[in-house]
């Protein structure tokens, strides 16, 4: 049976009710959440989300794709706990979130460094934000063994300025990383990079999880990069998003040591999941929604 067969499909199922795989721990589970934004000028509600319900369980890597504007952004914003839900419910280790926590990071699109930082200073930011009850000696080691981790070292005192996209990009991770949060939030953490640092940054990321056993939710508009990351692949409606279809993506890891899109299953999870992006991108052009 292939990847796309395994899959979870249909319009309306709650794909985060089906039948965990056996030893599933859940990590993040929303629960018909619906979340939006009021706009004070035209003096209305714009509803973001409409009825999410999924689960994601510890150590998971779940991939968000979709139109822009149909609320990927607001989702993980609700699981970091920057939104409020108007209905349903979020959840984070079995606890309503109620707002940020050190058991949540997010890696940021366009870097976020603060440029006076060096890229020490600029990793060991969450220390100074949280109380995370460690010694300085403790923090000391932990913001080393990142910055060795994302293959910085040698450059601990260098300013943002002074980086390539790639590297820059490693420091935003080995921020968000370094607090040891259980949950990594990642909004198109590589949009902003080269073709081909982007690709190795797929692959350093990967690494990296597999090392730290890190739970991920992660959007991008890039198909070949929700399949060669994701364990499963959301895709998102246009506004308000809801869940079209959720994929397994049942291919071997690590990814990026094989060729894994020479496989015949890559293919066919590469066209099932245009077939539903496209489809609803012409659908969001026609105005039907």
């Amino acid at each position: 049976m292939s990847p796309v067969e395994t899959g979870r499909r249909g319009a309306a199922p709650d794909p985060s009710f089906a039948p965990e795989p056996a030893g599933a721990v859940p990590v993040i589970v929303s629960r018909d959440l619906t979340v939006g934004y009021k706009l004070h000028r035209e003096r209305k509600r714009l509803t973001a989300l409409r009825d999410i319900s999924l689960s994601v369980n510890a150590g998971e890597f779940v991939v968000l794709v979709g139109p822009s504007g149909c609320g990927k952004t607001t989702f993980i914003n609700a699981i970091a706990g920057l939104v409020q839900p108007w209905e349903g419910s979020i959840e984070v280790n079995g606890r309503p979130v109620t707002g940020p926590g050190p058991d949540r990071a997010m890696v940021f699109q366009d870097y976020a460094l603060m440029p006076w930082r060096t890229v020490e200073s600029n990793i060991r930011m969450p220390f100074e934000l949280q109380k995370l009850g460690l010694s300085k000696q403790e923090i000391d080691a932990r913001v080393r063994r990142y910055i060795d981790l994302v293959d910085l070292t040698g450059f601990e005192k260098s300013f943002p300025y002074e980086l390539s996209g790639g590297m820059k990009q490693r420091v935003g991770i080995a921020r968000a990383l370094v607090s040891e949060p259980d949950i990594l939030l990642a909004d198109e953490p590589f949009a902003a990079i080269d073709a081909m640092t982007r690709e190795a940054m797929q692959g350093e990321l990967e690494r990296f999880v597999a090392k730290t056993g890190q739970t991920v939710v992660f959007i991008t508009h890039s198909i070949d990069e929700a399949i060669t990351l994701g364990d499963r692949v959301v895709v998102i409606s246009y506004r308000p998003g809801q869940i079209k279809e959720v994929v397994d993506v049942n291919l071997p890891r690590p990814r990026f040591d094989y060729d894994v899109k020479s496989l015949p299953e890559y293919s066919e999870l590469r066209d099932h999941i245009w077939r539903l992006v496209k489809d609803e991108a012409l659908q969001t052009a026609h105005g039907a929604k």
